[in-house]
């Protein structure tokens, strides 16, 4: 019996999307959460949960680095479309 003739697959074009509006979306996120929490501070301190304020202005501040390191990887996509 021989083989069937198998087709050449085509080649896949990896996604490359802008990234700065997802570091935006998530650092926003972030901040709103860490401003409800601060409004609910004396609740998270009863339960001694005070420290997740910290942990989201940390998250958003995170995100601000992300976003610059997002701006610069959106300025080079032309570069990699070459």
């Amino acid at each position: 019996m021989t083989e069937p003739e198998r087709k050449p697959l085509r080649r896949l074009i990896p996604l490359d999307p802008p990234m700065l509006p997802l570091a935006v979306g998530g650092t926003v996120l972030w901040l709103v959460l860490g401003l409800i929490l601060l409004a609910m501070r004396s609740v998270l301190a009863e339960g001694g949960n005070e420290n997740w304020i910290a942990i989201c202005f940390a998250g958003a501040g995170f995100g601000l680095i992300g976003m610059g390191m997002m701006a610069v990887h959106d300025h080079n996509r032309g570069a990699r479309r070459r």
